[in-house]
């Protein structure tokens, strides 16, 4: 097993000291591990939900600049 310091924890390292329990039947570290495997996948799920926001908010800010420029260039048709 790997020395771990920090945050630097994947998902397939905890998967693997799973099975580890499971081949020496020595359950006892089971549930905090899967408690971890939990966390581990909630944080997934809000990254690629932040990731989804972040194009969405890319697209509506898009849009608005078209519609400034729009407005800009109409203003300035007024007042010539």
């Amino acid at each position: 097993m790997r020395t771990w310091y920090g945050n630097n924890r994947v998902a397939c390292d905890v998967l693997e000291e799973m099975r580890v329990c499971n081949k020496t039947r020595n359950y006892a570290p089971l549930l905090s591990l899967i408690e971890e495997m939990q966390v581990m996948a909630n944080r997934m799920e809000a990254g690629l939900s932040d990731l989804k926001d972040a194009e969405s908010l890319r697209k509506d800010i898009s849009k608005l600049k078209k519609e400034l420029r729009v407005l800009e260039d109409k203003k300035e048709a007024e007042d010539v």
